[in-house]
């Protein structure tokens, strides 16, 4: 992973300094890598067309 330069950093950046930026960094890409782990393998399936209901048609119509 690159390290941030300081002029990656806007002058809104919350850190006080690089470092800690670099530190938080990590933190957060190890804590979305924890929640991919958790999630389940997409399975791919066959497309359905949207079948709207009568009631939305009708709602659709009144407009």
């Amino acid at each position: 992973m690159p390290r941030i330069r300081k002029t990656d950093c806007p002058q809104s950046c919350p850190r006080e300094s690089i470092e800690t930026t670099q530190t938080y960094l990590h933190a957060r890409l190890a804590l979305k890598e924890a929640a991919l782990a958790k999630l389940k393998p997409y399975e791919h399936r066959k497309r359905t067309r949207f079948q709207p209901s009568d009631r939305l048609l009708a709602f659709l119509e009144a407009l």
